[in-house]
């Protein structure tokens, strides 16, 4: 079922984000600073990338945004991205994953798939074939018949055994060649997944791609937000240890039990502890913090 090499037997519309530019080929040489390659990464994928997280959901914006936060984390973690034996897999897989995640769907401006006016109805049908797609379905057959990954690569991107795979990929096909006719043409393995290949590369390259922002833009923006959350840690663990120290001010040298409440036993009324005062208990003793005569308790007259 795993189409032939994209990379020597067919054309790739849909450019796959799985190749390393040569800025990355080693990266313990003295050329490219780790800006420069970084940059010649994201010159090279962020549009093929764009499309690709399109198919995926149909939002433009969630998809420049995908891309754009993808890019971010790949710069705050260059080091390993950078010695990754496929930093673009590493980018795409992180795009993918913040692209198709179920949070979205809290988001008003992506609750729905952006209108397809200008499309023609061909595509437009078989972008809401794909979309109306089981998101794993859609991701497994985008990574094996869009871009060109055998279906073992396919399978552990999707966190998946190779089995379970083909048949989602098996069952994504049926879906969408229900859909759209001219797919329903029985064929070959390689001959139906070169099919799909084609028709979705023709889809994506169809969708006008939205204006990304520069690689250094991405990066500025990628070192902002890392600020910012190392920031926070601190402010967070400043606020812990302030709290923990109040506490051991505060708090009292030993427990004591507090007493039992009080039982009647064998008719006996319970003994307690005293009781809250009552209003005329309180006069009383406001009373006799107010007499002027002090001493032993005696009876006094009262002045008239």
């Amino acid at each position: 079922m795993a189409p032939t090499d994209p990379g020597t037997t067919r054309d790739q519309p849909i450019p796959p984000v799985s190749s390393t530019p040569t800025a990355l080929a080693d990266p313990t040489s003295t050329g490219p600073t780790p800006a420069e390659a970084f940059d010649a990464l994201y010159v090279g994928l962020a549009t093929a990338l764009f499309r690709q997280t399109y198919l995926l959901t149909g939002r433009r914006n969630l998809a420049k945004e995908s891309v754009e936060r993808a890019f971010e984390q790949a710069w705050q973690r260059w080091p390993e991205v950078a010695v990754d034996r496929d930093p673009a897999g590493w980018v795409r897989a992180a795009a993918y994953e913040y692209a198709m995640s179920p949070w979205h769907r809290l988001r008003r401006a992506h609750r729905h798939p952006d209108p397809q006016s200008e499309v023609d109805p061909r595509s437009r049908a078989l972008l809401d074939a794909l979309l109306d797609l089981p998101p794993v379905y859609r991701r497994t057959l985008l990574l094996h018949d869009g871009i060109g990954l055998d279906l073992p690569d396919a399978a552990a991107e999707t966190e998946a055994t190779t089995a379970a795979a083909a048949g989602r990929l098996m069952t994504a096909r049926a879906a969408v060649a229900e859909r759209m006719p001219e797919l329903a043409t029985p064929l070959s393995p390689d001959e139906e997944s070169a099919l799909f290949h084609e028709q979705l590369g023709t889809l994506a390259l169809a969708q006008p791609v939205a204006p990304l922002l520069t690689p250094h833009a991405v990066r500025t923006a990628g070192e902002n937000k890392a600020r910012l959350w190392t920031q926070a840690a601190i402010a967070l663990t400043a606020l812990l240890v302030g709290l923990a120290l109040v506490t051991m001010v505060t708090a009292p040298p030993r427990y004591e039990t507090p007493p039992s409440p009080a039982e009647q036993v064998g008719g006996v009324p319970p003994r307690g502890g005293p009781q809250q005062l009552t209003p005329q208990d309180l006069d009383m003793q406001m009373k006799l913090n107010d007499e002027l005569v002090h001493g032993p308790a005696r009876l006094v007259p009262e002045v008239r």
